[in-house]
């Protein structure tokens, strides 16, 4: 399932907690693709607290307590990172990631506890969802096979990798937009892992955002840019950025454009990935400006000057997602659909 639609999935388990209706969900995932980037979005948006708990770190006892003699009987002291309305409030996310990777006497104590929201004592509050994150067994990681009891207490989802998810995202967490641009370009480039060949440094969603800041801290250090793109995705990834980057000195006048002068559109495609990205970079810091519906009125008239169509759709299709409906009101996107509607219909 793409991470646009597991976000939906996401949002409607954490809302049914508080109505006894929510499913332990599952999210199943190879490292990087931003398994518990979807969860952080979710407590974010509704202002909650996210507790964290990485069971490969645990022993049983971490999960059930310490036990504490209590007048002529024993009672259990409940872990104190457990979810607790006083503490953290009535309202949250408790997420168990890397489960796969827990030995099976701390997953076997943690049945109870996600399938009924009790330990012991010690019970879940109303309105917190629960949701558990981990690699597949192929995916190259310190994993156990979940057993089957384990298994049945959730619903299982897992993350298909999805470009135009990710774009969006980036977009809204200020990646570098030429990072963005090469994606877009090397769509295929977006995960590259093998596990066979079991690499340390690869391109996933996670390694792009270090690339990202790489290219931030080293962008005026050339003899080290290079070894540090590689460090984030892999050698042969990251020889195909610096090359990227360094390309971009042929770009046309991106402030030309902004301010509705006569530019034409390069002729090489990975330039003209370039500039569509940048463009919509362009677009939603204008959004902050009181000149925004001026700029996305230039940025669309230059929509229709690429010399494939598709590529105006691409950049009109992400300012779309990145500034909202405001777009439909810009008096130059109905000419521009005028153009390219026998490609929207087909």
């Amino acid at each position: 399932m793409r991470p646009a639609h597991l976000l939906t999935v996401i949002e409607k388990e954490y809302a049914s907690a508080s109505t006894g209706q929510h499913t332990p969900v599952m999210l199943w995932g190879p490292p990087g693709v931003g398994k518990s980037q979807i969860v952080a979005q979710v407590a974010e948006r509704h202002g909650v607290k996210l507790i964290d708990i990485r069971l490969s770190q645990m022993e049983p006892s971490d999960l059930r307590g310490i036990p504490f003699r209590a007048d002529s009987g024993v009672e259990w002291a409940a872990p104190a990172m457990l979810p607790n309305a006083d503490r953290h409030g009535t309202e949250g996310i408790l997420f168990l990631d890397e489960i796969t990777s827990a030995p099976p006497s701390v997953s076997a104590a943690a049945y109870q506890l996600i399938l009924d929201r009790k330990l012991g004592e010690y019970e879940v509050p109303a309105g917190w969802a629960i949701i558990a994150a981990g690699n597949r067994q192929g995916d190259r990681g310190v994993t156990y096979s979940m057993p089957a009891p384990l298994a049945n207490r959730f619903s299982h989802y897992e993350i298909d990798i999805n470009l135009d998810d990710w774009v969006a995202w980036a977009y809204t967490h200020q990646i570098d937009e030429r990072i963005i641009g090469f994606l877009r370009f090397r769509q295929d480039l977006l995960f590259d892992f093998d596990p066979a060949h079991n690499p340390v440094a690869f391109a996933s969603p996670r390694s792009w955002e270090f690339a990202s800041r790489a290219l931030q801290k080293f962008d005026d250090q050339h003899e080290l840019l290079l070894g540090a793109l590689q460090a984030c995705v892999g050698k042969a990834a990251g020889v195909e950025l610096k090359a990227f980057v360094d390309s971009l000195d042929q770009m046309p006048d991106l402030d030309a454009i902004i301010n509705g002068e006569e530019v034409d559109a390069p002729k090489e495609i990975d330039l003209q990935y370039a500039v569509a990205t940048a463009l919509v970079g362009r677009a939603i810091r204008a959004k902050e400006n009181g000149n925004a519906a001026q700029v996305h009125g230039h940025i669309l008239d230059y929509a229709g000057r690429f010399p494939q169509r598709e590529m105006g759709v691409m950049m009109v299709s992400d300012m779309h997602r990145a500034i909202g409906q405001d777009i439909f009101a810009i008096p130059q996107f109905a000419t521009w659909a005028d153009k390219i509607a026998d490609i929207m219909l087909y």
